[in-house]
């Protein structure tokens, strides 16, 4: 999805979760441990009002982008 959307660009981890199934919202605790480790990867960065954050544990809505 990120390298999709190119860099610069960013998502909602919840774009992720309705690309992969109707029923989404189960998906979304898979999605943001996925992006965690494919952010401790250097493959992805998580951010919240434009400041870095953990995605498992960051609360409330949170962006995704290519480094």
């Amino acid at each position: 999805m990120a390298h999709r959307r190119g860099r610069g660009k960013t998502f909602c981890p919840s774009d992720t979760a309705r690309a992969l199934a109707a029923d989404w919202r189960p998906l979304m605790p898979d999605v943001r441990r996925v992006a965690g480790r494919l952010q401790q990867e250097g493959s992805l960065q998580a951010s919240q009002r434009g400041r870095p954050v953990d995605p498992q544990s960051a609360s409330g809505p949170i962006r995704l982008s290519l480094p």
